[in-house]
């Protein structure tokens, strides 16, 4: 399937001398994407739409895989049998945005309860707390108390690293960033994406995909601020600490306090903030 995170288009490009030129440049693709499921016992197989999501084409079915998980639709990379782009479509122009995932038997899927936590997720910042109650539930493995440790002068070195790894978004400059990072400072991967979202959900997808959970060793860098949502995939995903170049919300620090995860801010400029649970991070 032929993926294409950017294209050229026309621009008048003005100058502070008032004068104008027309060039071409460089713009992220964004296009939908429609998440369908296959489920159910083996002789009473169904197929429904989940959701769809704008995003950058290019990594899928990870992006599919990590919102499962985040979703808490599956547990694990296992639950998915066949994931595949569907080709029974009627408009010709979706080839390649439609997403088809066969799911084992045993998952069980109440769309009512799904639809309910989607509002939930979306309207965080009216009823924070019945959000945090809901991704509690989905976090029944506390996190190491212990584990990872990371050092504070290499934490402000990671933005660098991330940067330069950025394909996208060196051509376009409109794509988010993740990262996964080990204690020794080393990018294990990065995913892009329109969406920070997307490309949270790409990062976990991938690693489930490539048999890197549990992730409780590893520190996830974000290239833009940490929203609640960042939050909430990293801590179903089991990442215990997120670090963002931007800063945090609110509501991000206290979900991050009441799961025990450590929350890490403007990470630039050779210093960052540590928001929450500090015992992670070395002092040198």
């Amino acid at each position: 399937m032929l993926e294409q995170s950017e294209i050229q288009v026309p621009i008048i490009k003005s100058y502070p001398n008032q004068s104008k030129k027309d060039l071409l440049d460089w713009v992220a693709v964004e296009e939908p994407l429609e998440i369908r499921l296959i489920f159910g016992e083996i002789d009473q197989r169904q197929e429904q739409s989940l959701a769809i999501t704008m995003r950058t084409p290019g990594d899928d079915f990870e992006l599919v895989t990590g919102f499962l998980l985040t979703e808490g639709i599956i547990q694990n990379h296992k639950a998915v049998q066949h994931i595949r782009y569907c080709t029974q479509v009627k408009d010709k122009t979706a080839l390649g945005n439609v997403v088809q995932v066969e799911l084992t038997p045993d998952i069980v899927i109440d769309f009512q309860k799904f639809s309910r936590h989607f509002y939930t997720s979306s309207s965080c910042g009216v009823c924070g707390k019945a959000s945090i109650d809901a991704i509690q539930v989905q976090c029944n493995q506390p996190f190491p108390l212990d584990q990872p440790n990371f050092s504070a002068s290499l934490i402000p070195q990671l933005p660098q690293k991330l940067r330069e790894q950025q394909d996208t978004f060196h051509y376009t400059g409109g794509n988010h960033a993740c990262a996964l990072f080990d204690q020794q400072g080393n990018l294990l991967l990065l995913k892009e994406d329109v969406g920070r979202h997307n490309a949270m959900d790409k990062l976990i997808g991938a690693a489930m995909r490539r048999d890197l959970r549990p992730l409780a060793a590893y520190l996830v860098l974000v290239s833009g601020r940490a929203s609640f949502e960042l939050v909430q995939k990293a801590a179903v995903a089991g990442i215990p600490i997120l670090a963002a170049v931007g800063a945090p919300s609110s509501l991000a620090i206290q979900l991050a306090t009441e799961l025990g995860m450590t929350l890490i801010g403007f990470v630039r400029n050779e210093r960052c903030n540590v928001y929450t649970n500090s015992h992670r991070i070395i002092w040198d």
